[in-house]
């Protein structure tokens, strides 16, 4: 039999070195394992968007489609996403359209909102392709990193390797 011992550190106690190495090491801690887009896509899922899915490398982009009336998630976004977003302005722009078309076109039976409608879309898929971007440099910032380390209590060798 052998015993073997191990100075174990919180991440406070590192030198600034280890602390570097500690970060690098779990420099994807906050996306590795889970579903980090959940919230995202659970905000699109709220006005009426449905994301089916995104890369946030090559050709950089998100898919989905409207689960709901354009005009409906619209509303939904004045509702409840504040004036500052880029969504909230984009469903301004849209009902400003959308308003224009139906007054020109009053007089007519069936009012053609298709391309505004699908207009409205791309702009809504590049609005959460931006958020999905921001939260994944969040997520894999120093700062969030550190955040993880710290509430989780990770211990480490003094080298800043985590114990396992």
């Amino acid at each position: 039999m052998r015993i073997k011992e191990i100075k174990l550190y919180k991440f406070s106690e590192l030198s600034d070195e280890a602390k570097e190495k500690a970060i690098e090491k779990l420099s994807s801690v906050n996306v590795e394992y889970i579903e980090w887009w959940e919230s995202v896509y659970s905000d699109a899922e709220d006005i009426g968007l449905k994301i089916k899915g995104f890369d946030l490398d090559r050709g950089s982009y998100v898919k989905g489609d409207f689960i709901e009336y354009a005009e409906t998630v619209a509303n939904k976004i004045i509702e409840n996403h504040g004036e500052n977003c880029e969504t909230y302005k984009d469903a301004k722009n849209y009902l400003k359209d959308l308003a224009a078309i139906v007054n020109k076109t009053a007089t007519e039976d069936d009012i053609d909102t298709e391309d505004i409608d699908r207009e409205f879309l791309k702009t809504l898929l590049e609005d959460y392709r931006i958020m999905l971007k921001q939260e994944y440099e969040y997520l894999t910032s120093k700062e969030a990193i550190i955040e993880t380390i710290e509430a989780n209590n990770y211990e480490f060798n003094e080298n800043g390797n985590i114990d396992h």
